[in-house]
């Protein structure tokens, strides 16, 4: 015989009085999908708008919102009443996760515009094949002449870099240092050599 007894957290979706937000994480606590469902449904319209205002990109806040829900079913079960209702601590893991969401595309961007500025400082100060063999003789040795300018460690990486033709990993294997220790250096290196040269070019 089929048993007519409904388990709990069918009882408390059938029940007339919708539940609180705490009572729903409490079953999300318990693995009711269900429940994470209504609070899908409650939350995500203003966990929406927490992570484009931090991101400003309405993909990459639905992403995070799709995250934070994913951590919202992992620690249910370590929310505290006391420490603010369940919207205020949803709202922060998901703006949590939009700031570091934020700051790895500001790492991308930043390495992005590192590469450019170290291509764009080195096309100024190395003249390419075609151009007149008296203009490039001059330009290589006002480069060299500059390179001395540096510390020793920016001028060893940029030698071997531009002069060596090693890539930065290569250099960081032959120097027995860091892969981002030679990229600064690197880096610092080429700033310095643009502002020696550049008003020379």
């Amino acid at each position: 015989m089929m048993s007519t007894h409904a388990s709990p957290a069918l009882d408390a979706h059938e029940h007339a009085t919708p539940l609180t937000d705490t009572e729903l994480l409490q079953l999300v606590a318990a693995g009711d999908h269900s429940s994470l469902d209504d609070l899908h449904r409650r939350y995500s319209g203003v966990l929406l708008a927490t992570a484009f205002r931090v991101l400003n990109n309405t993909r990459d806040a639905e992403e995070v919102v799709q995250e934070a829900f994913v951590q919202i079913w992992e620690k249910a079960g370590i929310y505290d009443a006391e420490r603010g209702k369940p919207l205020t601590w949803a709202m922060t893991l998901t703006r949590n996760k939009a700031i570091d969401r934020l700051r790895r595309i500001q790492r991308r961007h930043r390495l992005h515009d590192e590469i450019e500025e170290e291509a764009q400082i080195w096309d100024r100060i190395v003249e390419n094949d075609s151009c007149d063999q008296a203009v490039s003789h001059e330009t290589q040795a006002m480069v060299r002449s500059a390179v001395i300018q540096l510390s020793g460690d920016q001028r060893r990486a940029i030698e071997l870099a531009f002069f060596g033709g090693l890539t930065q990993h290569q250099i960081a294997e032959q120097l027995d240092e860091p892969l981002g220790t030679v990229k600064a250096r690197i880096r610092r290196g080429m700033i310095k050599l643009r502002n020696i040269i550049a008003p020379k070019l």
